[in-house]
């Protein structure tokens, strides 16, 4: 799977993206991550990218036209372009599920005032990663491309994306590990029986209890998609 990230600062991208689980994978030829600089495809002296907004306000506003000359070198018939933005649908673990199955996604991060709203008639969804203000997109991308690219096959060795929290719509049971016992709190006996269908049982009842008792929303039913969209809650 490819991943381009279009940014006024790559800096904020390439460090993120390059360590770890995802730069492994990069290594090993199962991702591919570019970043691009928005300011490359500009068409003066100055690299400018922006200009005041019609109407007036404060601040600066990412042009149309350098967008999409960006969007035009890297787009492919199977890309899908995601643009960050406060009004985009939420991140939900169905998003990375959905967006690890295509084979290239192309995030597009705002700047300053935000997009010229024409860029929103170039991407294919607007996704938000929270109710909060960033000082631009390359978190929120950074974010995005973290989620979908371990659960691209061979990413992640064995089953961890399955068990993990919101694989099933419910949080991960509590993990044990040494010493057996701090703070006067031991490990639960049943972790150190050997039993594998009791341990398996173990767990499952404990990812329902913590989902109960820290995320009930994650329990209540939820409205079938509307007219075949994307499970996208």
């Amino acid at each position: 799977m490819r991943f381009d990230v279009v940014t006024l600062h790559p800096e904020m991208v390439r460090a993120p993206l390059s360590g770890s689980i995802l730069g492994r994978a990069v290594a090993a030829g199962r991702l591919e991550i570019g970043v691009h600089d928005l300011r490359d495809v500009a068409v003066d002296r100055h690299r400018s990218v922006d200009d005041t907004p019609y109407g007036g306000g404060a601040g600066m506003v990412l042009r149309v036209d350098i967008v999409a000359r960006r969007l035009a070198q890297l787009r492919r018939p199977d890309s899908h372009v995601l643009c960050m933005g406060p009004g985009g649908t939420r991140f939900h673990q169905s998003h990375a599920r959905r967006f690890a199955s295509l084979p290239h996604l192309i995030l597009v991060c705002g700047h300053y005032e935000g997009f010229d709203a024409r860029v929103e008639a170039l991407c294919d969804e607007e996704i938000s990663i929270g109710d909060y203000v960033l000082t631009g997109g390359e978190i929120a991308a950074c974010a995005i491309v973290d989620a979908v690219g371990r659960l691209v096959p061979g990413v992640l060795a064995g089953t961890s994306a399955q068990d993990e929290s919101f694989g099933d719509g419910r949080l991960e049971y509590g993990q044990y590990t040494r010493p057996k016992v701090f703070g006067g709190v031991s490990v639960p006996d049943v972790l150190l029986s050997g039993h594998h269908g009791r341990i398996h049982t173990f767990r499952r009842q404990d990812g329902l209890r913590r989902t109960r008792e820290r995320r009930p929303d994650l329990l209540a039913p939820k409205p079938p998609p509307v007219d075949g969209s994307p499970d996208d809650d």
